[in-house]
C-alpha cells in the first residue's frame, strides 16, 4: 500500500517538472491521464480483491463464533443431562473454534483496514484524475484561443492590415498635391485675367494720350493757317 503511494507521488511529480518545460502541455497530460486511468483500473481490480478476501474472513469469523456458542451450549446441556464425557468433547471443539475466531479475527481486522486505506487512495487517485481532467481542458481551451488567435494575426498580415493608415496618408498627400495644382492654375488663371484688364486699361490711356496729342495737334495747325 505504501509502495502504491509512493508511485503515485513520484509521478504527479514528474507530471508537475516536466509540465514546466513541455512545449504541449496538453498532450503530456494527455499521457497523464492515460497512465492514470490504467493504474486506476488496477487499484479497483485490487480493491475488489480485497473485498471478496474480507468477506471470506468475515464468514471464517461468523462461522468460528456460530460453533463456539454452539458448542457452549452443548456442553451446558450435557452438564445438565449428567454426561460429563460428552460435555468436555463439546468444550474441547469450543476451544478449537474460540482460537479459529481469534486467528480470523485478526486477518479480517488486518483486511479491513487494507481495504480502508485502499478505498481511500483510491478515492485520492480518482480525485486527482478529475482535477487534472479539469486543467486539461481549461489548457486545451486555452491552447485553441491561441491557436486561433495566431491564425488571426498571420491572416492580418497577409491582408496588410496594417498599412491601411500609411496607405490613405498617400492619398492625402496626392490628394493635397492634386489641391494645390489646382489652385496654383486657378490664380495663374486669374492673375492672367487681372493682367490682361490691367493691359486694357494702359492700352485705354495711351490711346486716350495720343487722342490728346493729335487733337492738340490739329488746334495747332489751324493756328498756323
Amino acid at each position: 500500500m505504501s509502495v502504491f503511494r509512493r508511485m503515485r507521488d513520484i509521478t504527479v511529480a514528474n507530471l508537475n517538472e516536466r509540465l514546466e518545460q513541455s512545449q504541449d502541455p496538453v498532450k503530456l497530460i494527455d499521457q497523464f491521464l492515460h497512465s492514470t486511468r490504467e493504474e486506476i483500473g488496477e487499484a479497483e481490480r485490487l480493491y475488489q480483491q480485497y473485498a471478496s478476501h474480507t468477506k471470506q474472513l468475515q464468514q471464517q469469523v461468523n462461522q468460528a463464533t456460530a460453533m463456539r456458542n454452539k458448542r457452549e451450549e452443548q456442553a451446558l446441556l450435557a452438564l445438565k443431562a449428567g454426561e460429563d464425557h460428552l460435555a468436555k468433547l463439546a468444550l474441547q471443539e469450543k476451544i478449537i473454534h474460540e482460537e479459529k475466531l481469534e486467528q480470523y479475527s485478526g486477518l479480517l481486522e488486518t483486511s479491513q483496514q487494507s481495504l480502508f486505506e485502499l478505498e481511500s487512495q483510491l478515492n485520492e487517485l480518482k480525485m486527482e484524475y478529475q482535477t487534472v481532467y479539469s486543467k486539461r481542458q481549461f489548457y486545451a481551451a486555452r491552447m485553441e484561443s491561441l491557436r486561433l488567435q495566431q491564425r488571426m494575426n498571420q491572416r492580418a498580415g497577409a491582408f496588410g492590415g496594417g498599412d491601411v493608415p500609411k496607405m490613405f496618408g498617400r492619398l492625402e498627400d496626392k490628394m493635397s498635391d492634386w489641391e494645390l495644382e489646382a489652385k496654383s492654375l486657378s490664380d495663374l488663371r486669374r492673375m492672367g485675367q487681372e493682367y490682361a484688364v490691367q493691359a486694357g486699361e494702359t492700352v485705354a490711356t495711351v490711346l486716350e494720350r495720343e487722342m490728346a496729342r493729335l487733337k492738340e495737334k490739329l488746334n495747332n495747325d489751324g493756328r498756323k493757317e
